[in-house]
């Protein structure tokens, strides 16, 4: 019809044609009509938008699916798997038990759940914005070993995508090797949701990284980290760190919760040190 309706326009063009204002009212009656139409018939633009989107992001999927091989999506799963984990555990308040708790209000909590064991809870404020904390934790992740001195190493294995990687990381050894020589294989998934920056990770097996000799191959996870900024001021970050590790081998447990529980507030105080001390990060 809105073809036709063009055409009947057209007509009125014509100069021997301006005299016959029946057809003029005609074609205004059937535009008029018309664009009702489409008002109440057609997605408007925020809704044509939306189907874009949703397009447009199923459409990413199934390519993502072609794009990577079965290995590839079976990390991407697992880097998910423990984001969601992580994030179901912070979310429950109940439980949590006082471990260490500094003067300057970094503090440590703890609760033992059914399917993981004993986890841990580290809470702070870094004073500094939240982008600086996440390109230090996340895009200089290799570089940790420089500022942090309990960890040895950290290494990328295999990027997957944006979000996802492979890493193996060396822990430094203990004051008088209370802890021997301990290594992980992780795979790891950082996700930003509006101001919040969430980094999950867990175990995983690679062969591309077999066990080291003279090395315990310990297990993490689900763990994570969750940065926001400080409410009332964005210029500070809060920081929330689930950790959950199994260090393997023979260690009392009362050893291994302190030795957990130290290496989180140390965390924060090299964390801090490095990041009031390094003149090239700019925010």
């Amino acid at each position: 019809m809105l073809p036709a309706t063009f055409k009947l326009c057209a007509g009125i063009s014509y100069r021997h044609l301006h005299n016959m204002t029946g057809l003029k009212r005609q074609a205004a009656a059937a535009i008029t009509q018309e664009l009702n139409k489409c008002t109440f018939t057609r997605p408007g633009p925020s809704n044509w938008i939306n189907q874009v989107r949703r397009r447009s992001s199923l459409l990413s999927s199934r390519l993502e699916e072609k794009i990577f091989g079965e290995a590839e999506m079976s990390y991407i799963k697992q880097g998910e798997e423990a984001l969601q984990k992580s994030l179901k555990i912070l979310g429950d308040q109940d439980g949590w038990k006082t471990e260490t708790l500094v003067d300057n209000g970094d503090k440590v909590l703890s609760k033992v759940l059914p399917d993981v064991g004993k986890v841990f809870r580290l809470e702070v404020v870094v004073d500094q914005p939240i982008d600086c904390v996440y390109s230090e934790l996340v895009e200089k992740m290799e570089q940790m070993g420089n500022w942090n001195p309990n960890v040895k190493e950290i290494k990328i294995l295999q990027k997957i995508g944006k979000d996802t990687v492979i890493t193996h990381e060396t822990a430094a050894a203990t004051p008088g090797n209370i802890v021997g020589p301990r290594d992980f294989v992780s795979v790891r998934c950082s996700k930003r949701r509006g101001s919040t920056c969430v980094l999950a990770g867990m175990s995983t097996a690679y062969s591309g990284m077999p066990e080291q000799k003279g090395v315990i191959r310990a297990e993490n996870g689900p763990t994570c980290m969750v940065l926001r900024p400080l409410t009332g001021d964005p210029s500070q970050t809060k920081l929330t760190w689930l950790l959950s590790i199994d260090l393997k081998g023979w260690l009392p447990k009362t050893l291994i919760n302190q030795v957990l529980s130290q290496t989180q507030v140390d965390f924060a105080n090299h964390l801090r040190n490095h990041l009031s001390h390094s003149p090239a990060i700019s925010c």
